[in-house]
């Protein structure tokens, strides 16, 4: 435990427990909404806010937020509207983005290092002000996605169903990506851009091999996140390897673990439920009641 005697260990922990909280916590919505690669693409418009970070002499951190956030409006407004063009509007904003960023850190004076430490996470980088950012964009993602998980779940999972009901599907919509957006720049001092979709969907995904029901999903993809983030980032400091790549692999990891651990737990529980059901029994041809949305998923 001496790695807690520095002060630079101290602030990435911290940031790596709420980007291991965050991170899930958004990305079982997209997850829901088949969005997994939301997070990618804000990641790429997220560098020109770092870039403008920069050049204007202010947080990149906020400044991130900031474009990010702008970019994710676009992106929602290009869904709605974009119809045929839609893809080759996304794929501009996205690749621009990028490119935006990074020229602008070249004019700001900026070396390949402070790109490199955003792309793909550094530990002795994250600085107090970097704390502070992250700690208030985290309050804000966790009363979004918990406040409001039973309308953001009812909208991922039917908006159609979620319109009927009342519920403000457009706004919905729009708060997911906003608070995707802002949990890519919690996460890019940590696990960089470039890698921070990963954890934002593959914890989800290796909790799904083990239950369906939400609440239970959204709990164990929390605590995958916060495992691999604290892991990898130890790990980085003993090891002197990247964070971000360290953590992506530890998430990868935990995947295929638990993968391997479902599938024959759900062949014992297949078994056992043939063995408790007679023979003939007249209940295995009724079709079972149909159960709410929220109910089903166990909100």
């Amino acid at each position: 435990m001496d790695f807690l005697n520095y002060e630079f260990m101290q602030r990435a922990l911290l940031a790596a427990v709420l980007v291991g909280i965050t991170a899930p916590a958004v990305g079982i919505y997209l997850v829901q909404r088949r969005q997994a690669l939301m997070g990618d693409g804000i990641g790429h418009v997220a560098m020109t806010g770092v870039g403008l970070g920069f050049l204007l002499s202010t947080s990149p951190v906020w400044m991130a937020t900031a474009v990010s956030v702008l970019g994710t409006v676009l992106m929602e407004l290009i869904r709605w509207y974009g119809r045929t063009r839609g893809d080759i509007a996304l794929a501009m904003l996205f690749y621009g983005g990028m490119a935006g960023g990074v020229m602008l850190i070249n004019v700001a004076g900026g070396s390949s290092a402070n790109l490199v430490s955003y792309l793909f996470g550094s530990l002795s980088t994250v600085s107090p002000s970097d704390v502070t950012a992250i700690c208030v964009l985290a309050a804000f993602v966790l009363l979004v996605t918990l406040g409001l998980r039973r309308q953001l779940f009812a909208v991922s999972q039917d908006e159609e169903f979620a319109r009927v009901t009342g519920l403000p599907v457009r706004a919905l919509n729009l708060l997911t990506a906003v608070t995707a957006a802002v949990t890519v720049t919690v996460a890019m001092r940590v696990v960089g851009l470039l890698l921070v979709s990963a954890l934002m969907v593959v914890p989800v995904a290796a909790a799904q091999q083990l239950t369906r029901s939400f609440t239970v999903t959204f709990v164990i993809a929390v605590a995958i996140g916060v495992a691999v983030t604290v892991s990898g980032t130890v790990t980085s400091f003993y090891q002197d390897v990247p964070p971000g790549a360290t953590i992506v692999l530890l998430t990868i990891a935990a995947f295929m673990a638990l993968t391997a651990l479902a599938t024959p737990l759900a062949r014992r529980r297949a078994r056992a439920a043939a063995a408790a059901q007679p023979a003939g029994d007249p209940a295995e041809c009724s079709i079972p009641a149909a159960r709410g949305a929220g109910e089903e998923a166990g909100v």
